[in-house]
């Protein structure tokens, strides 16, 4: 036997849930760079094909369309969940299925988990803390979610799903890793997810008026795409002792208007900002406490804000410009 085909025996088998989305895209991307064996799971709710498309060609790298509420039957040493819609926009779309996403979804991926013996990775949310009485946001914080309101679909399941993750700890030894995810954005976010990056930059590039809601002083940390990644991955290679939940997000906190003035000056674009009402149940202030993970992981982000924001733009400038010489075409 060569010794190419010796090591191929011993790469990891991991599965993506949700990874031809915006985060899974990213992750599956290094993960096939990384070497690993990497089965891409979607049903192409949220996700895009041409978010994976480069990826096509690998050997390492194979595509499945699946549910994750439906169950399945793999062999696969690590499991990355990452399987929801995550806009508001998206997850109140079908709120009874947003619920069964997270919960059917996480029911589905520790049951293989406890089968295979593979370790399972949850990609929770800031939105567990629903709108913050505590600032900045820490792991032991309880959160103040409306279990009743509009956002609950999101916030009610992912909350399910981490009981569910840490119960399959206790009553079956289940090796397993919850990240919280604060605001993050990049390349391949979809272009009209309603989430405030993609919202401004779409708007500005195409003249358009930036919506503001509220009076733009709530505040938001955003952390760079290739940044969270990066901790995702510290956080499956950890100690089987580090469970989490652990925030990760990037502790730079500015208003929502700012943000919007520093796209538009990016842009250069004469768009102008206009305010609407606060959508119910909208935090007010967002911002991660990542202490454990710097502690934990030695992680924290390394992109700035400007620096991510022109990566950005320039993406959805050739996306928008892609689409506009297709409907010239």
């Amino acid at each position: 036997m060569s010794r190419n085909s010796s090591a191929n025996l011993v790469r990891k088998r991991i599965l993506v849930t949700g990874g031809a989305g915006f985060l899974g895209s990213h992750l599956c991307e290094r993960l096939v760079r990384d070497g690993a064996d990497v089965l891409c799971l979607d049903n192409y709710f949220t996700g895009r094909r041409d978010n994976i498309a480069h990826l096509l060609g690998q050997p390492n790298f194979e595509v499945l369309r699946h549910d994750i509420t439906d169950s399945i039957n793999i062999e696969v040493d690590e499991i990355y969940n990452l399987a929801c819609p995550a806009s508001p926009v998206h997850y109140q779309y079908d709120p009874v299925q947003t619920t069964k996403t997270s919960v059917l979804g996480a029911i589905n991926v520790l049951g293989i988990g406890r089968r295979t013996g593979a370790r399972v990775f949850q990609a929770s949310t800031s939105e567990v803390y629903g709108d913050p009485t505590v600032h900045p946001q820490t792991e032991d914080y309880r959160g103040n979610v409306n279990p009743l309101g509009p956002r609950a679909c999101y916030d009610e399941g992912k909350r399910c799903a981490e009981t569910l993750f840490f119960d399959y700890r206790r009553q079956h030894n289940l090796s397993i890793k919850v990240v919280r995810i604060f605001n993050t954005y990049g390349p391949r976010m979809h272009p009209d997810d309603g989430r405030v990056v993609s919202n401004f930059i779409t708007q500005a590039l195409r003249g358009e008026d930036i919506t503001l809601y509220g009076d733009g002083g709530q505040t938001r940390a955003f952390c760079y795409v290739s940044d969270l990644i990066e901790g995702f991955v510290r956080m499956m290679a950890s100690e089987d002792d580090i469970t989490g939940p652990i925030n990760m997000g990037n502790p730079h906190e500015i208003p929502v208007r700012e943000l919007a003035e520093r796209v538009l000056a990016l842009t250069g674009s004469r768009s102008r900002i206009v305010f609407r009402p606060l959508p119910q149940d909208d935090p007010m202030q967002r911002c991660p406490d990542i202490s454990r993970a710097r502690e934990l992981l030695g992680w924290t982000p390394a992109v700035g804000l400007e620096d991510g924001l022109q990566r950005t733009i320039a993406y959805f400038d050739a996306l928008l410009g892609a689409g506009k010489a297709s409907l010239d075409a």
